[in-house]
């Protein structure tokens, strides 16, 4: 699944490990999702999304 986490992460200027603190995530798991590694959980989406102030639709993108 397509994502834009790493652009959104940048555009607000945070590391990956000051975003998983945000979370409550390691540094790893938002590497894994930056890289399409790793699916979130619908909780972890939310949260993103929340985060962002976007939907999860406009942050994770279905392959077409």
């Amino acid at each position: 699944m397509k994502n834009r986490v790493r652009e959104l992460r940048r555009k607000n200027e945070w590391t990956q490990s000051e975003l998983g603190e945000h979370l409550q995530v390691s540094r790893q798991t938002i590497n894994a999702i930056e890289n399409n590694r790793y699916d979130p959980s619908l909780s972890l989406a939310l949260k993103i999304a929340e985060t962002f102030g976007e939907t999860v639709e406009e942050i994770f993108k279905s392959p077409c």
